[in-house]
């Protein structure tokens, strides 16, 4: 698949071109929220070639296959966008049992550690330029032009977002936010004791769609109302996943000198009733050293992370504690940035540095464990939805922010997580209103914003 065909088509939404595509097994996207330097491109893949997917119980190297089921590295077309084909999909939380082994359970809806289509069509959505770029690859030119123009007959399913008044039907059950409480409080006790200094708790939600909802009109009524940088989609048949995520958790350019960055998130603020108020909790996040306290503990190891991965020196922290404002929160955001030492590829990059550090905690390991005490197995939620270029690029999201949909009769259930840092300061109280602040956005999407 050398050869590659970039077919230029007039600009549709890429969520208008989910809203038709996004019932078909093996529909995978990423959806940047639109603008700025970080967020130009969109993808949409609807068309596998193959499909890779390894269940928990599956216990052979896990790592090697992905590896190979990637292949040789392979030229990207410089007119085109980063992400020209490859392979693109899920990593689960607990893929991590495979690289620090834990003897974790598996989420009781089967979702499988790993994930992964390879695509050698798709559809790159150029929100700066207002265009869209169907791509193929091929052995030959035909085959690469014919492949492109499969992608851009996608386009043809396109349709505008309609949706139920209320996606969610019934009553929507959560973790009781007494007990979520005493395990904060058990957290901070551990971390006093000298167990660990941080680790990310979180809470449950649950419930079904209404009679005639999707999980892809999540989606939608997301990237309406409360767009993300990270935003994303994989339907997997009767599992979906619907991501509203405002996080990276690690990129590789292949193009230049094989750079890394990661950026993750420690530190939350809800937004303010009023411009004032708003204003106020921005300066109050970026003074607090509780907060920064916590973002620095991750900050520090993420860099041991892709120090495993990287010449010596080649570590950099750029901006630190930088403030980021979403829909229903504020976040300290923090850039560390690193190149991948020759002889290495985007796979090791994974393996060195899953499960992110933002989601579990410091040390990474036996937060982890202390996680897996507290918490059902998570399955998609902190895990990552990816793709990794032919051209040996990467990029990646934390799935927070993330609904988790399995098919049950003719219908869907859905679970949801929300989780916060635990430091030493910490007060359950707090944490738990900063998990409720997290998941406003989706729940009010699923209930359209009735509570």
């Amino acid at each position: 698949m050398n050869l590659i065909a970039l077919e230029p088509r007039p600009w549709k939404a890429p969520i208008e071109v989910l809203q038709g595509l996004g019932d078909r097994a093996g529909v995978c996207a990423f959806l940047s929220g639109g603008g700025g330097h970080r967020a130009r491109w969109s993808y949409v893949l609807a068309r596998p070639e193959r499909f890779l997917r390894i269940a928990g119980e599956d216990r052979s190297d896990l790592f090697g296959r992905l590896a190979d089921f990637l292949g040789p590295r392979l030229p990207l077309d410089p007119e085109g966008p980063p992400f020209q084909g490859g392979l693109a999909g899920l990593a689960a939380y607990e893929m991590g049992d495979r690289i620090e082994p834990l003897n974790a359970g598996r989420h009781a809806d089967g979702w499988p550690d790993l994930a992964v289509g390879s695509y050698p069509s798709l559809l790159a959505f150029d929100h700066q330029q207002r265009q869209v770029l169907a791509i193929g690859r091929g052995e030959t030119r035909d085959q690469a032009r014919g492949r492109a123009l499969e992608a851009a007959g996608d386009l043809e399913f396109s349709a505008s977002p309609l949706f139920p008044d209320r996606l969610s039907t019934g009553s929507i059950l959560a973790t009781p936010g007494d007990a979520y409480e005493r395990d904060v409080a058990e957290v901070v006790c551990r971390i006093h004791s000298g167990e660990i200094f941080q680790a990310n708790i979180a809470r449950v939600w649950r419930g079904r769609l209404a009679e005639g909802a999707r999980p892809i009109d999540l989606l939608g009524r997301l990237a309406g109302d409360s767009p993300a940088p990270f935003a994303g989609w994989l339907n997997l048949g009767d599992l979906a996943l619907v991501s509203n995520s405002p996080e990276r958790f690690v990129t590789l350019d292949a193009a230049r000198d094989s750079r890394i960055e990661t950026r993750p998130i420690k530190g939350t603020r809800r937004r303010g009733a009023t411009p004032a108020e708003d204003l106020a909790l921005v300066a109050e996040l970026r003074a607090s050293g509780k907060d920064q306290a916590e973002n620095l503990m991750i900050v520090d190891l993420m860099r041991n992370d892709l120090a495993r991965v990287s010449p010596p020196g080649a570590v950099r922290t750029p901006e630190l504690f930088a403030v980021e404002s979403f829909v229903n929160v504020h976040h300290l955001v923090s850039t560390v940035t690193a190149r991948l030492s020759p002889g290495l590829t985007a796979i090791d990059l994974l393996r060195a540095a899953f499960p992110p550090g933002s989601v579990t905690g410091a040390p990474k390991v036996q937060a982890m464990k202390v996680i897996q005490q507290l918490e059902p197995p998570r399955g998609p939620y902190c895990g990552s939805l990816f793709w990794a270029g032919f051209d040996g690029s990467l990029d990646s999201s934390v799935l927070i922010r993330t609904a988790a949909f399995a098919r049950q009769g003719e219908g869907w259930r859905w679970e949801a997580r929300a989780g916060a840092g635990l430091v030493a300061e910490s007060d359950p109280r707090e944490e738990r209103l900063e998990t409720e602040a997290k998941i406003g956005a989706l729940l009010n999407a699923l209930s359209d914003g009735r509570p």
